[in-house]
């Protein structure tokens, strides 16, 4: 899903300017490189290992935010993609509801506002004000090893940043989140959302028919 204005942004670092980019072809990620330390480390597993899976987003009608070392190399990305139509978030139809399915930024440039930044572009499109956006958030998936951070504060600073977004949470009874306490359901409504579809992901949620 490819919508509104290409928007640019520039962030200094200590590793060199960060571009932000946004609506991007397919074409324009497959001339780009795809940093090496997104990867599997020691305690953390990288939520993007190859490049292919964001062309996959983009071939599907997901959208992409990309951080680019030189406008050539990624060093962060952020990605919204339909569910897939096995998962009950699917359920609603007409492509009501989207993922946010990652965000990641290459450790060694953490701590620069780049995650605000690619959050900030992606959900600048005005068609998203159509959208129910969720976002699963599990403890395991977490880069505790190298923030040096508890559970407890990890978890709160994530809060913290979608919620600058319009995210909320919610509660539902699906078994991955409902596997561990510290894992957290967060919702972004549009404010064109249609009373009756917001209704029906209530339902959804706690994996209910309508």
């Amino acid at each position: 899903m490819c919508g509104g204005k290409a928007i640019n942004k520039s962030i200094k670092t200590k590793m060199g300017i960060i571009h932000i980019e946004n609506n991007l072809t397919l074409e324009r990620i497959q001339d780009l490189i795809f940093d090496s330390d997104f990867t599997s480390h020691t305690l953390y597993r990288s939520i993007f290992t190859r490049k292919a899976t964001l062309e996959r987003i983009v071939g599907r009608g997901g959208s992409i935010t990309l951080a680019l070392l030189d406008h050539k190399t990624i060093v962060g990305f952020a990605a919204l993609d339909y569910p897939d139509t096995k998962e009950r978030w699917s359920g609603i139809g007409d492509n009501i509801v989207m993922e946010l399915k990652a965000v990641e930024i290459l450790r060694g440039l953490r701590n620069n506002g780049i995650a605000r930044h690619l959050l900030s572009h992606l959900l600048s499109d005005p068609a998203l004000e159509e959208k129910i956006i969720y976002l699963t958030a599990y403890s395991w998936t977490w880069d505790l090893d190298y923030s040096g951070l508890s559970i407890q504060s990890y978890r709160d600073i994530l809060i913290n940043l979608y919620a600058g977004f319009g995210f909320i949470e919610f509660t539902t009874n699906e078994p991955n989140i409902c596997l561990k306490p510290e894992n957290v359901f967060l919702v972004r409504i549009g404010k064109n959302v249609l009373q009756k579809h917001q209704e029906n992901f209530k339902w959804l949620r706690f994996g209910l028919s309508f």
